[in-house]
């Protein structure tokens, strides 16, 4: 049984006191915002509450053992992850959203000096956002090494060109910098030290978003998706992160904390939804007797609790793995909470769909847009299909003659 510290349970009660008075009463307002405004725009309420936030000291929390951050563990935050993911509204308002938290990550791990006084500084400040470009629309991007943007050196600087899209948070206009990923060393025999990253301020000349990505029709949530044009961008060699030929290395320790932030946010949108269903089953009537009252529902109720408990166990988990044994070791945890927490929310949010009838299917009270989240989650950093393949050779490594490699 996973126990937290006095210190986690006080950050958990204080921070639901804030989603009771501040964040839930202003969804509806949220949303409505960021229909109306679209996703070139802030939606104001954000402003409103950051400062709220930070004053009540539940900012910045998701850096684990950091004088930057929280300063907690993976698994210190995990309950905290799981109570800000309830909301749409509430991983920004204490600076806890993807994607600027792996980018934090990034620069707080890999970073020089100057990076994270340039950079650094005013993402955990709030003052900026950032992107990070990898995804690209011509080639299959489940295979990083796939990708076909260059980074090419010209003297004291490098030339990026690319063609990027699902960057998430480009047409923010508080993005200030993005993350781009792209080949530097195309000839490179291993495949795997081909793709640098650097730093690309947005206002750079040669950068052009071209267009905002609906996620499920849905613009600005749960994901600010874009298309983004790199042509002939220069920026300076101080600008390349960690050295060149580093970029798969920054991927992965960028992609563990990204993965289970993730899950742990999903894991309370899910709680969320099962409340909705009970909700809702407990106040309607059909066919004379409440929704809950009819087989079919209380069965969902009771599966869709069965669901949420072993999703948040293997997720806590991973959490301590990722605490005891580094990101890398833990690969194969972090893995398996990528294919079963999406999977267990869909789930469960399309019974809370059944639930609502057709109402289910708008977003009135934030069914579609959690559908939308969890859907989505099943394809961002890395689909499915990878995981379980890296999981299934993982497994059979185990039983493999030595020295056998186990290929797919």
């Amino acid at each position: 049984m996973f126990t937290f510290s006095p210190e986690v349970q006080d950050l958990r009660r204080r921070l639901a006191a804030f989603m009771d008075e501040h964040i839930y009463p202003n969804e509806k307002r949220y949303y409505r915002e960021a229909e109306e405004l679209g996703p070139w725009k802030v939606a104001p309420i954000l402003d409103e509450l950051k400062p709220k936030a930070r004053a009540a000291g539940l900012w910045n929390l998701f850096l684990p053992r950091s004088h930057e951050g929280g300063g907690l563990s993976n698994l210190d935050y995990a309950p905290l992850c799981e109570l800000m993911g309830r909301s749409h509204l509430a991983p920004e308002v204490f600076n806890c959203s993807a994607p600027d938290t792996g980018n934090m990550e990034v620069l707080s791990r890999y970073g020089t000096a100057a990076q994270k006084a340039r950079w650094l500084t005013p993402l955990l400040a709030g003052e900026i956002r950032s992107c990070f470009a990898m995804t690209e629309p011509d080639v299959a991007s489940s295979d990083a090494t796939n990708i076909e943007s260059s980074i090419v050196r010209d003297g004291d600087e490098y030339v990026i060109d690319g063609h990027k899209w699902y960057t998430t948070n480009a047409t923010d206009p508080r993005c200030g910098i993005c993350i781009f990923m792209g080949k530097s060393d195309p000839q490179n025999p291993d495949r795997h030290r081909q793709q640098s990253m650097i730093l690309v301020p947005m206002d750079t000349p040669g950068v052009r978003v071209v267009r905002p990505i609906a996620v499920f029709g849905f613009y600005g949530v749960p994901d600010r998706a874009s298309e983004v044009i790199f042509e002939k961008v220069r920026v300076p060699v101080s600008n390349m992160l960690l050295g060149e030929g580093r970029g798969f290395e920054i991927a992965q320790g960028r992609l563990g904390p990204g993965r289970i932030h993730h899950c742990m946010r999903l894991i309370g949108l899910t709680e969320k939804m099962l409340e909705l269903m009970c909700r809702r089953s407990l106040s309607r009537v059909a066919f004379g007797k409440t929704i809950a009252q009819q087989g079919v529902t209380i069965e969902r109720i009771a599966e869709s609790r069965i669901l949420i408990e072993q999703a948040r166990l293997l997720t806590m988990h991973a959490a301590e793995r990722m605490d005891e044994v580094g990101n890398k070791v833990a690969k194969v945890e972090i893995a398996m909470i990528k294919v079963a927490v999406p999977k267990m929310a869909c789930q469960v949010i399309d019974w809370t769909i059944q639930a609502f009838g057709g109402g289910g299917t708008n977003n009135d009270v934030g069914i579609a847009a959690a559908y939308a989240t969890a859907r989505l989650l099943r394809l961002a950093d890395g689909p499915d299909e990878v995981h379980r393949n890296q999981i299934g050779k993982l497994e059979l490594g185990k039983y493999s003659v030595r020295g056998e490699r186990v290929e797919h």
